[in-house]
C-alpha cells in the first residue's frame, strides 16, 4: 500500500469514527432540548429526569475502561462496528417507548454502543499521527464532533416541536446502524498497534497502578461533571424557569456553550503543543471555568448578551479538560494508550453520571409542589441549591488538576518508570 492510499485510508475510518463520536455527543446533551417532553411524556420529576439522562454516563463510566482494552486487543473497527449497532438499536427502543422503563432500557443501550466512540477515534490519532500532534489532532476532532451537542440544542428543540421527539431519535438510530456499516468497511484493521490479547491485563493494571494517570481522572470527573449536569441536562429548564426564557432561546444557549467548547478543544489543544506544556494551560482554563459558576451563583447575570457571554466563556473554559487524554498517553507506555486514555476518561462520564440526578435530588428536597403542563417548577432557591453541588463539582476538579504531571509533550513514561 503507497504511503499516499495509507494516509487516505487513516483519515476515512478517522472520519468514520468522528462521525460516531458526533453522534455519541448528540446523545449525552439531547435530554437537555426534550426534558420538558420526557417529563410529560412519562409523568416523571426532576430526581427521575436525572436518572434518565444520566444512564447514558452510567453505562459510559462502565464501560470506558474495557473499551480501551478492546481498543488495545480488537482494534477500533471491530468495537465501531458493534457499537453502532447497540447504539441504533437503543435510540430506536428509545424513541418507540411507551414507558419509562422501556426509555431507561434504550438510553441505556445507547450509551453501551457509543461508549466505544471516542477512544476508537483516539486510538486510530495515536496509530495514524505523530505524537507530537495528538493533542492538536484531538482538539480539530473535537471541535467537529461537538456538532452533535450543538445539534442536540437549538436543532433539536426545532425538529422536536415539528415532528416531535419520537421520531427523531428513531431516525438518529437509522443512521447509527449505517455508520456501524460504514466502520466495517473502511475502517482499517491496525495489527501493529494492538496488545497481545493474553497480556491485556497487565497493561491495564500498568495503566492503574501508575500514580501519574489518576489527576486526569479527578480532574475530569469535577470538571466534566459540572459541564454535563449544567448543558447535558439542567439548563434549558434552569434558563427558562429562572431568566424567563423560552425553550428555543435556552436550547439556543446550551448550543454556544458547545460551540465554546468545540472551538477550546481545538485551541487549547493547538496552543498546549505549541508552547510545549499540558499543565499551565489545563490550569488556567479550568480555573476560568470554576470561576464562571461563581456568575451564575451571583444572580447577577440578566437575559440577553451576558448569558450568551458566559456561556461561550464557560464553554472555551471547559475544554481545557480535553488536554488530560494527551496528559494520559504521555505518562504511560505508547503500546497502552487506549487503556491510559480510557481510563481517565471514565472521570468525565462518572462525574455526570453522579451530578445529574443528585442536582435534581437536591433540587426535590426543597420543591413547593408546584407543577404546570406536567413539568415540575422550582423555585430560585432550589436552583441556587443546584448551582452550589455544581460549583463545587469545578472547582474540585480544579484542585485536581494541580497535581497532574507535566510532561513537556512528550511520553515521559521511561523516566517515571526509573
Amino acid at each position: 500500500m503507497s504511503a499516499v492510499a495509507s494516509r487516505q485510508g487513516v483519515l476515512l475510518g478517522l472520519g468514520v469514527a468522528l462521525a460516531a463520536y458526533l453522534l455519541s455527543f448528540f446523545h449525552r446533551v439531547a435530554p437537555a432540548a426534550i426534558s420538558g417532553d420526557l417529563q410529560a411524556t412519562f409523568a416523571i420529576g426532576g430526581a427521575q429526569l436525572g436518572t434518565l439522562a444520566a444512564t447514558y454516563f452510567y453505562v459510559y463510566t462502565v464501560m470506558q475502561v474495557p473499551t480501551g482494552v478492546l481498543s488495545d486487543t480488537l482494534g477500533p473497527r471491530r468495537i465501531l462496528f458493534w457499537g453502532g449497532l447497540v447504539a441504533g438499536f437503543g435510540a430506536i427502543v428509545f424513541g418507540l417507548a411507551p414507558s419509562f422503563e422501556m426509555a431507561f432500557a434504550g438510553r441505556t443501550l445507547v450509551g453501551l454502543g457509543v461508549s466505544v466512540a471516542f477512544i476508537a477515534m483516539l486510538k486510530l490519532i495515536a496509530l495514524g499521527f505523530e505524537e507530537r500532534r495528538f493533542a492538536s489532532v484531538t482538539g480539530i476532532c473535537m471541535l467537529i464532533g461537538n456538532l452533535g451537542s450543538i445539534l442536540a440544542g437549538a436543532p433539536l428543540a426545532w425538529a422536536t416541536q415539528a415532528a416531535g421527539w419520537r421520531p427523531v431519535f428513531v431516525v438518529v438510530g437509522i443512521l447509527s446502524v449505517l455508520m456501524a456499516f460504514a466502520a466495517r468497511a473502511w475502517v482499517l484493521d491496525t495489527p501493529a498497534g494492538k496488545v497481545d490479547r493474553t497480556a491485556w491485563l497487565t497493561g491495564l493494571l500498568t495503566v492503574m497502578r501508575n500514580r501519574a494517570t489518576w489527576p486526569g481522572f479527578f480532574a475530569n470527573a469535577g470538571l466534566a461533571g459540572a459541564f454535563f449536569a449544567f448543558a447535558g441536562l439542567w439548563a434549558v429548564p434552569y434558563l427558562t424557569q429562572i431568566y424567563g426564557m423560552n425553550r428555543a432561546e435556552a436550547s439556543n444557549h446550551v448550543s454556544i456553550y458547545f460551540i465554546g467548547f468545540a472551538i477550546g478543544s481545538m485551541l487549547w489543544g493547538n496552543v498546549s503543543d505549541r508552547i510545549g506544556r499540558r499543565k499551565p494551560v489545563m490550569l488556567a482554563v479550568s480555573g476560568a471555568h470554576a470561576l464562571g459558576w461563581g456568575l451564575w451563583l451571583s444572580g447577577a447575570m440578566e437575559a440577553g448578551w451576558m448569558t450568551y457571554s458566559l456561556c461561550t466563556a464557560m464553554g472555551l473554559a471547559t475544554a481545557g479538560l480535553t488536554l488530560s487524554w494527551a496528559a494520559a498517553k504521555e505518562v504511560n507506555p505508547p503500546l497502552l494508550s487506549g487503556m491510559a486514555t480510557s481510563v481517565v476518561n471514565v472521570g468525565v462520564f462518572f462525574g455526570p453520571a453522579v451530578l445529574q440526578p443528585a442536582v435534581g435530588w437536591l433540587m426535590e428536597k426543597t420543591w413547593d409542589g408546584r407543577v404546570e403542563a406536567g413539568v415540575r417548577i422550582y423555585s430560585s432557591a432550589d436552583w441556587h441549591n443546584g448551582l452550589l453541588l455544581m460549583t463545587a463539582s469545578a472547582v474540585a476538579g480544579w484542585v485536581a488538576v494541580l497535581f497532574v504531571r507535566e510532561t513537556g509533550c512528550r511520553n515521559i513514561y521511561s523516566e517515571i518508570k526509573k
